[in-house]
């Protein structure tokens, strides 16, 4: 029986600006984004089999648990890239909901790929495991280093700044799904209002918590908030409560305010909570990884 075992911290991601300037010959869309990882995570647990075999696990429901599944298809991808004979049983502890625009598949393969690069000993640098996440999906590569970055071109060009001034951040879902190739296929490129990433980019260098704020934008807000008044209901919630920046994260339908003070961050939670089932209380997490020897190992 092997039990060499790895586990990885998969932190979910909100996006503090997100541009889309055109569409793209392969059909993705044209991205300029500002991401930051968030202390909501989930916990990818890898176990070596000797059976040349992909397994997965979830403790959340709605979580493919076949090929359809981005840390299954991360698996797949090294097995076939690197020849690797061994197996992996994966079991994925989620804390991250499902389809939120949070990237919570995107960094659960993110983590698979990691630990895999350790427990099949395949000797990639962090660079290397990024490029080999774009194949799986455009948030992958930003996952694999999480902190803070603006990525470009459709999300897998990463170009790590600063953290953010530290803040607390309420995450509030609605009981509904988004399909993100759906609000992308809605979206008039023509007819948009693009955010001011370089000033996003100032506010967060200069440490500018107010600027933040105020430089916050997604232009896919203009196609998810007229479809879903439930995600309208939610931002107009927050500000009215006093958040001192809100906003919708990816395709939504999750929603995030930003808050300095704990105490508004309580008082704004239960007053969310009322309508709302899935609403989280967390912190930025800003930084990112040097390298592997952040994640959490057990062996």
């Amino acid at each position: 029986m092997n039990d060499k075992k790895i586990s990885i911290k998969a932190p979910a991601k909100i996006n503090l600006s997100l541009d889309v300037l055109g569409k793209r010959e392969d059909g993705y869309h044209e991205v300029k984004m500002i991401m930051t990882t968030v202390d909501l995570a989930d916990r990818v647990e890898l176990t070596l089999l000797e059976e040349n075999k992909i397994t997965i696990e979830s403790t959340g429901g709605f979580v493919p648990l076949d090929q359809r599944n981005l840390a299954y298809q991360a698996a797949m991808l090294l097995k076939e890239t690197f020849g690797v004979k061994k197996g992996v049983g994966i079991h994925i502890s989620k804390n991250i909901p499902v389809a939120a625009g949070l990237a919570g598949g995107s960094s659960d393969a993110a983590a698979t790929l990691k630990g895999l690069n350790e427990l099949w000993d395949l000797g990639l640098t962090l660079d290397e495991v990024a490029v080999l996440g774009a194949k799986i999906g455009s948030d992958v590569s930003f996952c694999v280093y999480g902190g803070t970055a603006i990525a470009t071109g459709r999300g897998e060009h990463i170009e790590h700044i600063k953290p953010p001034p530290p803040c607390w951040v309420l995450l509030a879902k609605p009981p509904i799904g988004v399909s993100t190739a759906e609000v992308y296929r809605k979206l008039n490129v023509q007819n948009i209002e693009h955010p001011d990433i370089d000033a996003m980019v100032q506010a967060i260098e200069s440490y500018d918590y107010e600027a933040v704020c105020r430089e916050l934008g997604n232009v896919l807000e203009t196609v998810t908030l007229p479809q879903y008044p439930e995600v309208k209901q939610i931002k107009d919630q927050m500000h009215r409560l006093g958040a001192d920046g809100v906003l919708m994260s990816g395709s939504g339908p999750t929603v995030f305010g930003l808050f300095q003070h704990e105490s508004r961050v309580n008082r704004v939670y239960n007053g969310l909570r009322g309508f709302c089932t899935e609403v989280y209380a967390v912190r930025l997490l800003g930084e990112g990884q040097e390298d592997f020897k952040d994640s959490a190992r057990e062996k």
